[in-house]
């Protein structure tokens, strides 16, 4: 149980500091990377198998990310912070990242896999 817990805290360190650096970079449209983490927080649980199910908490961040970009720019760079939040996390569940928007009813305009392109979001 001692290593669950040290685990968890471990992600919630490295979470906080990505949290500060994404804040330190501002984003080059109206969506920022601190945003995007910021909704995604919750959801570390359930992308790194540590819950069966995302929490309430993670789908209402997801919902939040699907409505923050307006126009191209800003749904690239809402996809450029999830790619690089997610390629701080080691462990991540690849299938649990790909259906998690699906999971929270809440489909976002690109697909969550560390290796889609995001400049051919239209």
């Amino acid at each position: 149980m001692a290593r669950k817990g040290g685990a968890a805290a471990a992600a919630v360190v490295a979470l906080a500091a990505l949290l500060v650096l994404a804040a330190a970079r501002p984003a080059e449209g109206a969506v920022t990377c601190a945003e995007v983490d910021l909704n995604l927080r919750p959801c570390v649980g359930y992308v790194t198998g540590k819950e069966a199910a995302p929490p309430a908490e993670c789908c209402a961040g997801v919902r939040r990310i699907r409505a923050l970009p307006s126009g191209t720019a800003e749904r690239r760079q809402a996809c450029e912070c999830v790619k690089q939040a997610a390629a701080r996390f080691p462990g991540l569940n690849a299938d649990a990242i790909r259906v998690l928007p699906a999971q929270c009813g809440s489909p976002l305009p690109f697909p969550l896999t560390l290796n889609f392109d995001c400049t051919t979001i239209p």
